[in-house]
């Protein structure tokens, strides 16, 4: 007779999620109708705001991290998690914008307190290390708000044409177009393969055994990225960094949370927590990294926004204020608020100028970094080190000068 195979013990296949299920943070199955049951954190948050004690930092913590995972919309195959820092400005800016349309000072109000608003927020979540998409949801949800606005209260007086609209929504498109090459790959460094991670530690121990040595490719940067002198144009972008003098500084080039050596001027965000070649900055408004790939990219958005953006405000005091240039109708428009409509449309030319001098700022200090051939992450460095000082109002940070004196 033959042998009769035994057959494994067949596993319970688990049932399939309906479109309200999920598995939330603790590995059990819920339901989004029970969003607000069991919560104990917030039932006690409540109680102690209630009585009037205070609310201790790790219970807000708690509450918000229940609230961020059961926030969350039906999808087929078991709900999906909203992101609740996209939130808030789908909400507060059509508010905040309409408020400070009623009059002109609650326009100077509302417009100077939305700035330190997301001033006080960029530093709160900065601190943390945390990634956020409250700044992209508020650049894409401003550009589809201030078009909405301008379909809906200036296209229909009658002094914008077809061929003007016709330009703004190809300038808008080129932003969109912009921002998703931009939001790609900016050049993350991968975990090598576990052979290729051995042959990195043995280069770890060659650097660290040779004698002192001239660095190549960026002269005047110590392996700490530090600069002491401008670096030449010419530099081949993935050259290895090479030996320092001390061990000390050979180990700054291997990254011991992305095991693996990294290039030159290649760095670790602590945002995203991996390594960039030729990492810039960590950009707040795309929620990602601007590095070697898309740096580019990253650029020609700036660009376009800040040509669009011009154009839109210009056709839009155009508009309202006709008697006027553009200049002196931003600063005196008479009448501006004698109607709800014009009244909006000059807060939102406002909020417009607003944003886009934030962004032109940026793009200034971009155009005089790649000018240097620095990078903004090499600037801030060469200030923390004191290798450097800011000049012109701190848009140039020289970092030649304290190193020839």
């Amino acid at each position: 007779m033959k042998p009769v195979k035994k057959t494994k013990a067949e596993e319970p296949e688990l049932e399939p999620l309906c479109c309200c299920e999920y598995i939330d943070r603790n590995g059990e199955k819920n339901h989004v109708a029970a969003c607000l049951c069991d919560c104990q954190d917030l039932d006690e948050g409540c109680d102690r705001w209630i009585t009037c004690k205070s609310v201790q930092p790790e219970t807000c913590e708690k509450i918000m991290d229940t609230i961020s995972d059961r926030l969350r919309i039906p999808w087929l195959r078991g709900a999906k998690k909203v992101n609740i820092s996209i939130l808030p400005p789908l909400f507060l800016l059509p508010v905040f914008l309409r408020v400070a349309s009623w009059h002109f000072l609650l326009g100077a109000v509302v417009l100077t307190s939305l700035p330190v608003l997301a001033l006080w927020y960029y530093y709160l979540t900065h601190r943390r290390k945390e990634q956020t998409l409250f700044f992209l949801s508020l650049g894409l949800f401003s550009l589809g708000y201030m078009y909405y606005v301008f379909l809906q209260e200036v296209v229909p007086k009658g002094r914008v044409g077809p061929t003007r609209l016709a330009l703004l929504s190809c300038g808008l498109l080129l932003i969109l177009f912009a921002l998703y090459r931009a939001k790609k790959n900016p050049g993350y460094l991968r975990n090598p393969a576990p052979n290729d991670r051995a042959l990195s530690g043995s280069q770890v121990e060659c650097l660290n055994r040779k004698g002192p040595e001239k660095p190549k490719g960026f002269p005047g940067a110590d392996l700490s990225g530090g600069l002491n002198n401008r670096a030449p144009k010419d530099e081949t972008k993935d050259s290895p960094r090479t030996s320092a003098g001390s061990p000390a500084k050979g180990k700054e080039d291997w990254c011991a949370k992305c095991q693996l050596v990294r290039p030159a001027r290649a760095w670790h965000c602590r945002i995203c927590g991996i390594c960039v070649r030729r990492m810039d900055h960590h950009c707040v408004w795309i929620n990602s990294c601007v590095g070697e790939s898309n740096h580019q990219a990253f650029i020609l958005a700036l660009l376009v926004f800040l040509l669009t953006s011009v154009y839109g405000i210009t056709l839009t005091l155009d508009t309202i204020c006709t008697d006027r240039s553009v200049f002196t109708a931003l600063f005196y428009c008479p009448g501006v608020y004698a109607n709800y409509s014009s009244a909006l449309c000059f807060t939102c030319v406002w909020y417009s100028v607003i944003i886009t001098g934030s962004m032109a700022y940026i793009f200034l200090i971009q155009l005089i970094n790649i000018s240097y051939n620095v990078t903004e992450r090499e600037v801030q460095q060469a200030l923390r080190q004191k290798t450097g000082r800011r000049l012109l109002c701190g848009l140039i940070v020289d970092t030649a000068l304290l190193g020839e004196s």
